[in-house]
C-alpha cells in the first residue's frame, strides 16, 4: 500500500502532466480547420462534360472525443488529489522535543502551518535588540528594565584667565593674553536603562525555537508516512459532467 509521502510527490509530475494535456487539447480545439470536414462528388451536365474526381477532407479532431480524453486525463488528478487530502485528514503525529510531548496527534495541515509560522518566528527573534556587551547590567525591580551602575563624571566650566607676557613700562602698557581653564563646577552621576534583551536570553529562545522546527519536521514525516487509501472520485465527478 503507498504511502502518503509518495502521492504527494507524485502529485507535482500529475498536476504539471495534466496542465500540458489540457493545453494540448485546448489548442486543438482553436483551430476550426481540425473539427471541419467536407465530402464532394461531381457529375457533369452531360455525359460528354469533363469528368472531375471527388474531394473529402475528413474530421480531424472531435469535440466529444476531446472531452473523454480530459476527463481521463484529469480523472488522474483528481483521484491522485483526493487521495492526498482524504488521507490528510487522519494523517496526525505527535510533536516531541527533548524527550517531552509538546502536542499530541497533530493534523498534517497544521504541522505544515507550525513550519512555516516557526519560521518566520526565528527570524523576528534574531532580529531583537541586545544589551550593549561593553556595559555591565543589572535588572531593576523599579522599573522592568535593565541597568548599568552608576558612574560619577566632572562637570566643568570654562573660565578666563589672563597671563601677563610682558609688564607694564612707562612707554608700553602690559600685553596680556587670556586663556580659559576647565574648573570643576558639579558632578553628574549617570545610570543607565534599556528594555533589549540579554544576548544569552536571544539564543536561549532561538534555541528552543530551532528545537521545536526540528521536532515539527519529525512529526510531519512521520504523519506523512501514514498508509493510503486510493479515492477514486475522478470517474464519478466526469460521469456526471460529461454523461
Amino acid at each position: 500500500m503507498a504511502k502518503l509521502n509518495q502521492i504527494i510527490a507524485v502529485e507535482k509530475g500529475v498536476k504539471s502532466k495534466t496542465q500540458a494535456d489540457l493545453t494540448a487539447s485546448q489548442r486543438r480545439l482553436d483551430k476550426p480547420v481540425l473539427l471541419a470536414g467536407i465530402s464532394r462528388t461531381y457529375q457533369p451536365k452531360d455525359e460528354e462534360g469533363e469528368q472531375l474526381p471527388p474531394e473529402s477532407t475528413r474530421v480531424q479532431v472531435k469535440a466529444e472525443d476531446v472531452l473523454r480524453e480530459t476527463a481521463a486525463t484529469l480523472t488522474r488528478l483528481f483521484d491522485v488529489t483526493a487521495t492526498k487530502d482524504w488521507t490528510n485528514r487522519e494523517a496526525r503525529a505527535d510533536i516531541e522535543v527533548e524527550g517531552r510531548t509538546l502536542l499530541r496527534d497533530v493534523p498534517v495541515s497544521y504541522l505544515l502551518f507550525l513550519e512555516k509560522q516557526l519560521t518566520d518566528l526565528a527570524t523576528f527573534i534574531r532580529r531583537l535588540p541586545t544589551l550593549d556587551a561593553a556595559e555591565s547590567w543589572a535588572l531593576d525591580p523599579s522599573t522592568d528594565c535593565w541597568k548599568t551602575e552608576a558612574v560619577r563624571t566632572v562637570r566643568t566650566k570654562k573660565v578666563p584667565r589672563n597671563h601677563v607676557k610682558a609688564e607694564a613700562t612707562e612707554k608700553h602698557p602690559a600685553q596680556v593674553e587670556v586663556y580659559y581653564e576647565d574648573i570643576p563646577v558639579g558632578y553628574w552621576t549617570t545610570v543607565k536603562f534599556s528594555g533589549a534583551l540579554p544576548a544569552r536570553r536571544v539564543n536561549e529562545v532561538l534555541d528552543r525555537v530551532e528545537k521545536l522546527q526540528q521536532a515539527v519536521k519529525y512529526a510531519r514525516e512521520e504523519a506523512n508516512g501514514a498508509e493510503v487509501t486510493d479515492q477514486h472520485v475522478g470517474e464519478v465527478v466526469f460521469g456526471y459532467l460529461f454523461g
